[in-house]
């Protein structure tokens, strides 16, 4: 796994790289958060072994036990959480990637309180309205993004959002459309929220373009996913566990 990993790495940021010249970019404020889920901890030792310190998992038991097992890293909640897995979601993850409502919110709030922390957030909109999708409408953002900040415990560091199924480029709209909504409103809060976390393995080169600074990248850097992918326990599945 190790060399097929620095392989595909290296394949990547190439791709990084010269979507960032065309979009007049700096390739180094564009990060690269490996999607681990279904994988086995050494998936996660590969991953940090090659220099990627961004792990991203969809569920809260499976990520707990590879970061037990593992240690190190920066940890991204990057599926849906519920509100009965936020405890141990603010044990788990070092961000959140996915805050979809004031209530989450909310209750991060005061769950990282109680742990002495400040968690960082990001807010994650539905910018396609697609049914099938998590995530809040665009014009609601705003409101949820002045709340956060009213949290001294969580730190809102930008926007989240999952492109459209299809060919790349119909993910253009949709992150030029999350890019558009983060600058405004930034500018009528008077903050700044650096983060556009969008762009996944099928889609990443149009997000840089569109000023992506965080992509989620599992297939692009580990390959296919077996039929039986790793999993800690009999009741990890489902969104948010």
């Amino acid at each position: 796994m190790p060399d097929e990993l620095a392989a595909r790495l290296a394949a990547v940021r190439a791709e990084v790289s010269a979507a960032a010249r065309r979009a007049g970019r700096d390739a180094g404020t564009v990060g690269i958060v490996a999607v681990t889920k279904t994988l086995p901890p050494a998936a996660v030792r590969a991953a940090l072994a090659a220099g990627l310190h961004d792990i991203g998992e969809n569920y809260v038991q499976e990520a707990r036990a590879k970061r037990d097992a593992v240690g190190g890293g920066t940890w991204h909640l990057i599926g849906g959480l519920q509100r009965n897995k936020v405890r141990a979601a603010v044990a788990a993850f070092d961000h959140v990637a996915t805050v979809d409502s004031v209530a989450l919110a909310r209750a991060l709030a005061a769950e990282a309180g109680r742990g002495g922390r400040r968690l960082p957030v990001s807010i994650q909109v539905n910018v396609t309205a697609d049914r099938r999708k998590r995530g809040l409408a665009p014009d609601e953002t705003a409101a949820l993004a002045e709340t956060i900040l009213g949290l001294a415990e969580l730190d809102l560091r930008g926007l989240m959002t999952i492109g459209p199924l299809g060919p790349s480029e119909d993910s253009r709209p949709c992150f030029r459309g999350l890019r558009a909504l983060r600058d405004d409103v930034a500018r009528r809060l008077g903050v700044e929220l650096p983060h556009l976390c969008m762009g996944m393995s099928d889609d990443f080169p149009v997000a840089v373009e569109e000023g992506a600074t965080l992509l989620r990248l599992g297939r692009a850097l580990f390959g296919d996913r077996s039929p039986g992918s790793w999993r800690p326990g009999p009741s990890a599945g489902g969104e948010g566990s």
